[in-house]
């Protein structure tokens, strides 16, 4: 059956903007991402619907590229009894279980301590999950991974592309050479790949910009011929932008690796060095970018660690 994809673009209160979602008519009429849970964007979201004949209970199913506010709060705002499928690691987040998120703040209470934040950003804390009130509280009811295809849309397969998210996945139509690749890689800006807890308390931090590296990568080995994406607008030349970001992340490596050489810091030390005119506004994303650095030239052997009164010293390795 010949499907067809609509782009529908929803304003957000945040400082990315406007994300994308995606209709595709198909055997089963289905939205990729669900937007913010805001009126404004429930209102937009409605009018282009009514524009490609559609209303909002013609959507049978709900498919997340992953599980940040802005790509699944409008879940709220749908049938009770809609199909919402995803990766099985978005269900603590658009859940909004209790357990998870006792487990989220003990978490970054303790990261931020070995990172070497100062004391005076301990309010910060409190401010981590305030776009979590754009969310949802919902479940999946199906999940998917790595070689699935999308139940009703048979031409999609499912590629986990973790990093930006741990629950992150795109949608790879091998006939067309099309990606619906959410927060993967963006034309205007790059993806932040964020820390997060592992999902047990048991479990290790996962390396995020490792991930993200590892997901971008993967792209090089497909045919694009185009990225539809979570903001902004397609990415066409995938190669090239893949490759761009990933030198940008390398010579941001060796940036922090000269600072590093000079003495040994804390992750929150470097963090000030990088982004000294956003990272008290911004101090959840300049830290996730600092400390993948470090994770990025720990694993390539070029730094150690040591712990020093509760807090983690980066090191030149000798």
């Amino acid at each position: 059956m010949n499907e067809q994809l609509y782009k529908i673009v929803l304003p957000t209160p945040f400082a990315v903007g406007d994300v994308n979602v995606f209709v595709i008519k198909g055997q089963t009429v289905t939205l990729i991402d669900a937007g913010i849970k805001t009126e404004a964007a429930w209102s937009v979201f409605k009018e282009k619907l009514n524009e490609i004949g559609l209303k909002p209970d013609d959507i049978k199913q709900v498919v997340l590229t992953h599980h940040h506010p802005d790509h699944v709060g409008m879940l709220d705002f749908f049938d009770k009894d809609i199909a919402i499928v995803g990766h099985a690691k978005n269900q603590p987040w658009i859940s909004q279980n209790p357990n998870f998120f006792e487990w989220y703040d003990a978490f970054f209470e303790d990261h931020f301590m070995k990172a070497g934040v100062d004391e005076r950003f301990r309010p910060y804390l409190k401010r981590l999950k305030a776009s979590m009130k754009y969310s949802c509280h919902r479940s999946l009811t199906t999940s998917v991974q790595e070689g699935d295809y999308i139940p009703g849309l048979e031409s999609w397969k499912v590629l986990e592309v973790p990093g930006h998210a741990q629950s992150h996945i795109a949608l790879y139509n091998e006939r067309t050479a099309v990606m619906i690749g959410g927060d993967l890689l963006l034309k205007h800006i790059s993806s932040n790949p964020l820390i997060e807890p592992p999902m047990k308390p048991s479990g290790e931090r996962p390396k995020t910009l490792l991930q993200y590296n590892h997901s971008l990568r993967r792209l090089l080995d497909l045919e694009i011929n185009c990225i539809y994406t979570g903001h902004g607008d397609e990415v066409l030349h995938v190669r090239q932008l893949v490759q761009e970001r990933l030198q940008k992340q390398s010579d941001r490596a060796d940036k922090v690796l000269s600072m590093i050489k000079e003495r040994p810091q804390t992750a929150f030390d470097i963090c000030k060095q990088l982004f000294p005119t956003i990272y008290e506004k911004e101090l959840g994303l300049t830290l996730s970018e600092t400390i993948g650095q470090l994770d990025f030239l720990e694993d390539a052997n070029k730094i150690s660690t040591h712990e020093k009164e509760s807090k983690l010293i980066y090191s030149v390795c000798s």
